[in-house]
């Protein structure tokens, strides 16, 4: 077997453009490992977001292409590997976590929870270790989305830390499991704000990839004291494409901006209603408006999904339709939002100047 030229199989590896990074794997620096000799070639590639779904289909893809075009043997391994984001806010007890990402709307009713549990579910279906905090102190949801059964109580640990339950491979905790469901929460803003910063820092969690939090919709007390007192590495803002909804959103990209928190992209949900019986396709609440508030403030959609009647039974039933049906057409475009997310996120954390390092000395 002739040898091939080292530049000669880049070429060919390059024309493979990742959907979610936006350029080929060596422009964004996912090459590991390169070795071209007279028994073929061999490479590895790490991806900087969970993907454990499509990498054995894409390096066999990228297999054939080297056979197809240099009539070369090639043993493509790819692999990824979540890194740490980069803040400057530093809670006890989230050390662990690599990355926190907060889903959150400028009003209610628009699918937020929804969004934030499938967000979860997709994150682990890939591989990723997920935590899910329910911030959403008056109207906590996460429990019933995971099915957690009423007046569940989560364990002790030293007699000062929580620990999360954990349901379908996520860690949960939610205000919902330390009170009574049917208690109102008749707290003032500071009083939330203390309560929910002691819930996160008295949680045990393990060693994270992800924490995804729920944030409660709006922009006040609770969210400002959230996105200061926690490292949060990126945003996603959930609306729906009516125009009162918009006008919310726009609100709390605002505030993010002025925390200093990127905006990693916007999520359409109730975009389209399409007929059970009929199959018209109806946009109820207005169209293209997640886009238009995309390219207004330069972020991604990161996705645009239908008003559902499955999505709903689903979700009331205590199983989220990526865990009720992975592989619907629903749940792929979860699962696409989940790697679009952490994709640019991981773009953020390299773009990122690292932290000075403080050395002392005896001189």
């Amino acid at each position: 077997m002739s040898t091939v030229s080292r530049d000669a199989v880049m070429a060919v590896l390059s024309q493979y453009q990742d959907p979610y990074l936006n350029s080929n794997l060596f422009a964004a620096g996912c090459l590991r490992e390169l070795t071209v000799d007279e028994q073929g070639v061999k490479a590895h590639f790490s991806l900087p977001y969970p993907a454990g779904l499509q990498t054995t289909g894409v390096a066999q893809m990228l297999e054939m292409m080297l056979s197809a075009q240099l009539e070369v043997a090639a043993q493509i391994r790819i692999d990824w590997q979540v890194s740490a984001g980069r803040t400057q806010v530093q809670v006890l007890g989230m050390q662990g976590i690599k990355n926190i990402i907060a889903v959150a709307s400028g009003k209610g009713g628009v699918g937020k929870s929804t969004t934030a549990a499938n967000l979860a579910l997709a994150l682990a279906r890939d591989g990723a270790k997920v935590g899910l905090l329910d911030a959403d102190i008056y109207g906590p949801s996460q429990g019933i989305l995971f099915g957690i059964a009423e007046g569940t109580k989560p364990a002790v640990k030293d007699e000062k830390y929580f620990v999360p339950l954990t349901a379908h491979g996520i860690e949960l905790m939610s205000m919902a499991f330390l009170v009574d469901d049917k208690t109102p929460m008749v707290w003032r803003g500071p009083m939330v704000s203390g309560a929910l910063l002691q819930l996160i820092t008295q949680t045990a969690w393990s060693e994270l990839d992800y924490l995804v939090v729920d944030m409660p919709p709006g922009t006040g007390d609770i969210q400002l004291t959230l996105a200061q007192k926690v490292p949060v590495a990126g945003s996603v803002i959930v609306t729906t494409p009516q125009d009162l909804a918009l006008l919310d959103a726009k609100k709390g990209i605002e505030m993010f901006s002025k925390v200093h928190i990127p905006v990693l992209g916007v999520v359409e949900n109730m975009a389209v209603h399409i007929c059970s019986n009929c199959g018209h396709s109806e946009h109820l609440f207005g169209e293209g408006g997640g886009e238009r508030l995309a390219q207004q403030y330069g972020v991604e959609l990161l996705a645009s999904l239908p008003l559902s009647i499955l999505i709903r039974e689903q979700a009331d039933g205590g199983k989220p339709t990526v865990l009720a049906e992975p592989e619907c057409q629903i749940s792929m475009i979860y699962q696409d939002l989940a790697r679009h997310a952490t994709a640019r996120l991981a773009a953020l954390n390299a773009q990122a100047p690292a932290m000075p390092t403080i050395e002392v000395s005896d001189d």
